[in-house]
């Protein structure tokens, strides 16, 4: 997309609460951001539109046109492409989705990231990786703008995360072939750490002193510990554990 074609088609003022024009609310509609807005938003995906309780990203897209308004405009933004020349390597894109808030005449703009790389996604497709990181980042997109606390199907994987993780550290930081638990936490983990938190909606220092250990930054985290931390986001994930909600809250400058 060149830049003149992307400044045409995102070139909307964004909103406030403030800017929106008031339109009479209907009694049987919770209010949006709440816990019942929540519930109300999933009653409306059919079956056929969820995979183990998460919203695939059609799904995502016909509810939005229903509860939020006319979807003006939806594309990626920016496209970081795989620059591997052995394999699919990691693409990254940036997605824009422009709403006609409420059909109020207003527009807001809704954006969000996401990365495919063969850690993060299940083989069939890593062939595609910008294809797929499109459509996982549209799928952020419109679950932001719903307001949904649940996650995409299509940012789930099936893989063992933790272990290609683990292996990808010990490939980033040769010792003797041996993996050092009493090792400072490594590069590769802080940066794992902080996409799944953003992804799952955590606070990184909130969720890395959720135990017994208080750290003033992260680098002060073991190995170990921090190989700990990424089982227990990936039980986030796929829901095998609820996600405290004094850990809730991505905040993108922690660091």
């Amino acid at each position: 997309m060149n830049q003149e074609l992307e400044t045409e088609l995102f070139d909307f003022e964004e909103v406030t609460d403030s800017d929106i024009v008031a339109t009479p609310k209907d009694p049987d509609v919770p209010e949006y951001g709440t816990k019942e807005w929540n519930d109300y938003v999933m009653g409306h995906f059919r079956k056929d539109e969820l995979i183990d309780g998460n919203p695939i990203c059609a799904g995502l897209r016909r509810v939005a046109a229903i509860l939020l308004g006319d979807v003006i405009e939806s594309g990626p933004d920016q496209i970081f492409p795989a620059t591997d020349p052995n394999g699919p390597g990691r693409a990254t894109v940036l997605y824009a989705v422009a709403i006609n808030w409420m059909n109020s005449g207003q527009v807001r703009v809704f954006k969000e990231v996401a990365d495919v790389w063969h850690g993060n996604t299940d083989d069939l497709f890593c062939a595609h990786p910008v294809a797929t990181a499109s459509t996982r980042a549209e799928g952020r997109a419109l679950r932001k703008a719903l307001g949904v606390r649940c996650l995409a199907a299509e940012e789930l994987a099936r893989k063992d995360i933790v272990s290609i993780v683990k292996q990808s550290v010990q490939k980033d930081n040769p010792t003797d072939g041996e993996w050092d638990e009493d090792a400072l936490i490594s590069s590769s983990q802080i940066n794992f750490i902080d996409n799944k938190c953003r992804q799952l909606n955590v606070n990184v220092m909130a969720f890395v002193n959720m135990g017994e250990l208080d750290y003033e930054k992260i680098d002060d985290v073991e190995k170990k510990k921090a190989s700990a931390m990424l089982g227990v986001l990936n039980k986030y994930q796929t829901k095998q554990t609820p996600i405290p909600e004094e850990v809730l809250g991505y905040n993108k400058n922690w660091r």
